[in-house]
């Protein structure tokens, strides 16, 4: 097909500039998605490509200008983003607004970043009980995290507490060196993290001090009754169907859960059901309850994590049609 030449023009050099990138770095990811070729002269983006290439392009550009009038940046999460949705033949109305949901201490905005990322949000906003089902980088514990702390602020619920299963990932907890305590904090260390960048440390350290913000192993959770209180299970791939039904029958009046996983990495010993999976077979349907599931497309990683997903995800469907 021959190749054509089409000029956009710039309305506001700062926002293209954005829009280029650092280094070109957004450029770059622009020409290898489409195909075309891209610079900027004299006022204007000049696309060089076939005609459905330069089409492509020309919706990249435009909303990616929509996106810096909306976000203030471009980051290369954002244009990978948008691509992938101009791609699939996604229309600009498909995308929720993504309002701010809080800032951190260090004057970040956060924000939901994807469609799917906004579905979920809303979920947890409107369900007792939501799951999130996704692979790594999809903002799931994150995202649940903000809205914990959110929640807390306008005083819906009175404390936020935070759990996973300590299940050894190729390791053994004896050899780990310490009391019990010690030798299960490093699998909540990701949990801390989330915290810490929501909240600041020193915020964080003081709320767990007065037992507003409680991060314990799952085990933990056995006998108790949590009310008024944001309850986030992380990692609930690594649960038993009988530690899940621990979990879920633990909330009481007042009570919101939020259950993240990725079915596809499960750390059980072989021949173990996974907790999540029997959950979202027999749980789905019934009221109050939502099963939110995010792919690659809500990635929001390095663009080479997105690749890797994108991999595993085909290698996992091919393996399945054999």
């Amino acid at each position: 097909m021959e190749e054509i030449e089409i000029r956009v023009p710039v309305h506001d050099q700062v926002a293209a500039m954005e829009i280029l990138g650092r280094f070109d770095e957004n450029l770059k990811t622009i020409e290898k998605a489409t195909g075309i070729k891209l610079v900027l002269r004299e006022g204007e983006f000049v696309l060089i490509g076939t005609p459905p290439q330069v089409e492509q392009g020309r919706q990249v550009l435009r909303r990616l200008e929509s996106t810096y009038r909306e976000l203030g940046e471009v980051s290369v999460n954002e244009v990978n983003r948008v691509v992938r949705a101009v791609k699939s033949g996604e229309g600009p109305d498909a995308e929720a607004p993504r309002d701010i949901l809080l800032a951190t201490p260090r004057g970040k905005q956060v924000r939901p970043k994807t469609p799917g990322q906004c579905r979920y949000v809303e979920a947890i906003r409107r369900y007792d009980i939501t799951f999130a089902i996704g692979p790594a980088g999809t903002g799931k514990t994150y995202l649940a995290v903000v809205m914990a702390v959110v929640w807390f602020r306008q005083k819906k619920i009175s404390r936020i507490i935070l759990t996973r299963p300590a299940v050894e990932a190729g390791e053994k907890l004896g050899f780990l060196p310490g009391g019990l305590e010690e030798k299960v904090d490093p699998y909540l260390k990701p949990l801390y993290d989330s915290l810490y960048d929501v909240l600041g440390v020193e915020n964080t350290e003081r709320y767990l001090q007065r037992r507003v913000i409680e991060i314990a192993p799952l085990a933990y959770m056995r006998g108790r009754t949590l009310e008024d209180a944001f309850i986030i299970l992380d990692e609930a791939q690594n649960t038993t169907p009988e530690q899940m039904k621990m979990f879920l029958t633990r909330m009481g009046f007042g009570s919101k859960a939020v259950i993240t996983g990725d079915i596809t990495q499960t750390d059980l010993p072989r021949g173990q059901e996974s907790g999540l999976i029997v959950a979202q077979q027999i749980l789905s349907g019934i009221e109050g309850i939502s099963f939110q599931y995010l792919t690659g497309a809500d990635t929001i990683r390095h663009p080479l994590v997105m690749e890797i997903i994108r991999a595993y995800e085909a290698s996992e469907e091919k393996a399945g049609k054999e």
